[in-house]
């Protein structure tokens, strides 16, 4: 009686294993280097669970500028209406907001 539970304990095992390994190994989801950046800046500031992944998410999500791609779009109509100043900064929080 052992022997067989024995045994299926140890293939269930073996088969969570696989798979796990399976799943780390998928290409496609290997993590980038600015999501392993924002993992880090999530961790410096000692974020968690739901918080923590809002943060990375968003945080992947902004280009190298620092903004989102909305916003970035946002910046470049601004720059083509030769906004400056309070009116560009009004243009593109209203632009940004109506982008999400």
């Amino acid at each position: 009686m052992i022997k067989p539970l024995f045994a299926l304990s140890a293939l269930v095992v073996a088969m969570c294993l696989c798979a796990g390994l399976a799943r780390a190994a998928s290409p496609g989801e290997a993590p980038n280097a600015k999501t392993a950046d924002c993992e880090k800046q999530a961790a410096e500031k000692k974020l968690a669970g739901a918080a923590k992944t809002s943060f990375v998410k968003k945080c992947s999500a902004e280009g190298a500028t620092g903004k989102t791609p909305a916003a970035e779009a946002c910046e470049k109509q601004a720059a083509e209406k030769k906004l400056a100043g309070a009116a560009k900064n009004s243009f593109v929080k209203k632009c940004s907001a109506e982008a999400k």
